[in-house]
């Protein structure tokens, strides 16, 4: 069974902190972490051709990439497929109580195998320790399905012939995808051939059976978690094959905070704590598809309807998201709670709308992309208008980050909008640019914020930066927790998140229209030297190298200046936006994408009562704060959200 175990951090993943993401999934390998030699030198990546000198740890050595794609292709099929409808039925009948304790039985079973490779490698505490547990447990836990000894604090000592051999001097050697274990390398999966042999169970049937059908009862509380960050994802094999590359090294953290913290962007790493709470409130979503006629394609997006009639609120998520993110999921959640039905879609930034969607081959001129938006909105309306037609009521679109731009872009053409598109009655952006320039500057800014660390300290200050990052996961924070990051590392985590988001537009516009600017090959199969390449881009370079010259084939010139502060500057549509009385805007004074103008020019276009502005949070740092939960709900008022489900609530 795929023991990728999806943390309630991991779930939470929203795109603007990818990059914590990527780190949180130390949790996510096949079998447990074996640890290299830690004197093997670091592997990077070349300086940016933006002439700046940051490098970044690469993955694990991956030769046969194209195998090992394959092989996660077959793993996410089975588990969504196979192993997710078979879940949903097993967690009916089976409560979650006595899942866990099938679970502990499952892991004190592995007894034998733990005591022989502690005794391998010379940990006689290990072995006391190990027996100890396992005699408590077996006696007076009823076989192991209560874990007593953990509860009385009896040290575990996990160990595996993995473990054993790297003890020997054994080198981890390649990447290795196995089917339906996961992640491995070859000197781990050798060991599982040993483990396996070292449990008694594999030599009686039908025993033998025991050890699988442990795995599949413990998969059964993450499979959902796994498969919608395989979904979610544009590129999922990339993201867990550097996340438990990373996590291989099994080194500590240096945990002090060594300078000044930054508080804006420290508070905007809280919004990866920001998420649903139900863990079964996904599940309840349907998944449905359109077709849009301008691709001839179907995009799909995932609803989640009241039992009555109530206003649909139409979600667009930030930069590059997809709509079953964490960010996008838990405000779905907090607006099905309060009465009003939810659907998202993903970012026009995100592979599944540029390639199903999108009438530009590169999202890049926002009038373009926000009809793109438009039109995919137009059409998911229909649909639901055609089945539920007594259960839709008002019309609302919310966006947040640069979903909250584009519709307030929308909402300045409100009066213009073509017939035939979807009008909406209240847009409600939450966190929103108003300058996309001064944004994407700031972003570029704190990718160099680690500049100022001497050359000699800068990789290894980068590298300890992400065991922190590792470290942090493992603690499971709650919002609110105070994160050990300073200004130069927090900044940094930001800015590398979106420009992991940022590789993959590019990457995937350059498959379908190569620009010829890359210099690697580009295939689906093969993709991490391309990576390479493309993580080396700014956003000023996207801009300048890959949007510039492509909207100049489709006479849009992003030289001029006029039609620069049309697209990217709201500005520019003042008085439109002034007009509009059922725009909602909600931010936060210290968002590091606002300028001070532009925060002066929110409270002089708005009215007081459509803007709401709060002192902290960075960029979607409080959403998980119950004054800004009360503000967003707020925003709706006078709708008419379904009473029935507002009362359940209370």
């Amino acid at each position: 069974m795929i023991i990728l175990k999806i943390t309630p951090e991991l779930r939470i993943r929203p795109r603007l902190l990818a990059a914590l993401a990527c780190f949180i999934l130390e949790s996510s390998q096949a079998q447990p972490i074996t640890p290299t030699a830690t004197n093997e030198p670091t592997t990077v990546i070349a300086p940016s051709l933006a002439g700046d000198s940051i490098v970044l740890p690469t993955g694990f050595n991956d030769p046969i990439e194209p195998f090992n794609r394959a092989m996660w292709g077959f793993n996410k099929g089975f588990a969504t497929w196979v192993v997710r409808p078979a879940s949903k039925t097993y967690r009916r009948v089976v409560f979650k109580p006595v899942r866990t304790g099938i679970g502990n039985m499952g892991k004190n079973l592995t007894f034998p195998g733990k005591l022989l490779n502690n005794m391998l490698q010379g940990k006689w505490a290990g072995m006391g320790q190990e027996t100890e547990r396992c005699i408590c447990n077996t006696v007076l836990g009823v076989g192991g399905f209560f874990d007593l000894a953990t509860q009385w604090g009896i040290p575990r000592s996990d160990a595996s012939f993995g473990q054993t051999f790297t003890k020997w001097g054994w080198k981890p050697g390649s990447y290795l995808m196995l089917p339906v274990f996961g992640p491995s390398d070859v000197r781990d999966g050798t060991g599982l051939v040993g483990d396996a042999a070292a449990n008694p169970m594999t030599y009686f049937f039908p025993f033998s059976w025991i050890s699988p059908g442990v795995r599949a009862n413990d998969f059964t509380d993450t499979v959902e978690g796994a498969v919608r960050f395989s979904q979610a994802e544009p590129d999922s094999y990339s993201l867990l094959q550097y996340a438990w590359s990373f996590a291989h090294q099994n080194r500590k953290a240096d945990m002090r905070v060594i300078g000044e913290q930054d508080e804006a962007s420290l508070e905007t790493l809280q919004s990866a704590l920001f998420t649903y709470q139900d863990a079964e409130f996904p599940a309840r979503g349907k998944t449905r598809s359109v077709l849009i006629p301008a691709t001839g394609k179907k995009l799909e997006f995932t609803f989640w309807l009241q039992p009555g009639h109530a206003p649909v609120v139409y979600l667009v998520p930030g930069f590059g998201a997809h709509r079953l993110a964490g960010n996008e999921l838990g405000l779905a959640e907090l607006l099905y709670k309060n009465g009003f039905s939810a659907v998202t879609l993903s970012s026009t930034f995100h592979p599944e709308f540029m390639e199903h969607a999108s009438t530009s081959d590169l999202p890049s001129y926002p009038p373009a992309d926000v009809r793109d938006l438009h039109v995919a909105l137009t059409a998911i309306d229909r649909r639901l208008e055609a089945k539920y037609r007594d259960r839709l009521g008002s019309r609302v679109i919310m966006g947040y980050s640069m979903g909250g731009f584009q519709l307030l872009f929308l909402a300045a053409q409100a009066a213009t909008n073509d017939a035939p598109l979807v009008k909406f009655e209240r847009y409600v952006a939450i966190d929103s640019p108003i300058n996309l320039r001064y944004g994407v500057t700031n972003l570029d800014q704190f990718y160099q914020a680690p500049l100022v660390w001497p050359p000699e300290e800068r990789n290894a200050n980068i590298q300890n930066m992400l065991l922190k990052v590792v470290a942090v996961s493992e603690q499971s924070p709650q919002p609110g927790a105070v994160l050990p990051f300073n200004a130069v590392e927090s900044k940094f985590l930001i800015s590398m998140a979106l420009r992991l988001t940022l590789r993959d537009v590019i990457f995937s516009s350059q498959l379908r229209h190569n620009q010829g600017v890359l210099k690697q090959p580009l295939e689906k199969s093969r993709r991490r030297a391309a990576y390479e390449e493309i993580m080396q881009y700014s956003f000023i370079d996207y801009i300048d190298k890959f949007a510039t010259p492509y909207n100049k084939t489709k006479d849009i010139d992003l030289k001029d200046p006029v039609i620069v502060r049309n697209a990217t500057n709201l500005r520019a549509y003042t008085a439109e936006l002034q007009a509009n009385p059922n725009i909602r805007v909600i931010a936060n004074k210290n968002d590091f994408f606002l300028a001070a103008e532009d925060l002066a020019w929110m409270e002089a276009t708005f009215a007081s009562a459509q803007v709401t502005l709060f002192e902290h949070g960075g960029h979607l740092g409080n959403l998980s704060q119950p004054a800004v939960q009360q503000a967003i709900v707020g925003a709706l008022d006078g709708l008419g959200a379904c009473q029935s489900r507002l009362t359940m609530n209370r």
